[in-house]
């Protein structure tokens, strides 16, 4: 299992102006670790990362678009990986962080958790290029190559859980879509 946190260090060694988009438990975490925030935009809506990532991708296909998903928060728009094959951008990098919870609501199992073959599902949908990892040493040695074919692409991360009391012990508050969201087109139309 990849703690998320290095996991997400190891893309920063490879980031070349890319749009970065984070739901869940993500948000906190890439807020942790990014150098830079002008192209960071953290999804507040649970299960829509990857159907807002494709929106992006297509809108600046010169740039690519990481999306940190989480494995629940995808399970509940299983239908987006069929709308992002069928458009097919080739800038679209879509990692699950799939950790069999839903970090965010307590700890609750994902349904059917350790038997969904989130690679399968990708690459029936149309997806054109699937990976898995479950260790950091694969993962940073391999993620440049990754970050250089064609996409979509679809990264499984085995990731060790992290629960967050959202209720009892909310994270402190970090950056909203309505601020990253107007600094991210302001660096987009002026071509930093």
């Amino acid at each position: 299992m990849i703690e998320m946190r290095d996991a997400m260090r190891s893309v920063l060694e490879h980031r070349q102006g890319d749009i970065v988009l984070t739901t869940e438990t993500s948000v906190g975490a890439w807020d942790d670790v990014t150098d830079d925030v002008t192209l960071d935009l953290p999804i507040p809506a649970m299960s829509k990362g990857s159907s807002m990532a494709l929106g992006v991708a297509l809108a600046q296909p010169e740039r690519r678009v990481i999306v940190w998903d989480g494995d629940g928060s995808l399970l509940m728009n299983l239908g987006s990986l069929v709308t992002v094959a069928g458009k097919a951008p080739k800038n679209f990098y879509h990692i699950v962080l799939d950790n069999g919870i839903y970090a965010m609501t307590g700890g609750q199992p994902v349904p059917n958790s350790g038997a969904i073959d989130w690679q399968h599902l990708a690459k029936s949908a149309g997806y054109a290029i699937t990976h898995e990892f479950d260790n950091l040493e694969d993962w940073a040695t391999e993620i440049g190559q990754v970050l250089q074919e064609e996409g979509p692409v679809l990264i499984v991360m085995k990731t060790a859980p992290e629960l967050t009391d959202w209720r009892n012990n909310p994270p402190p508050e970090g950056r909203r879509m309505s601020e990253a969201a107007p600094t991210a087109r302001a660096a987009l139309t002026s071509g930093d």
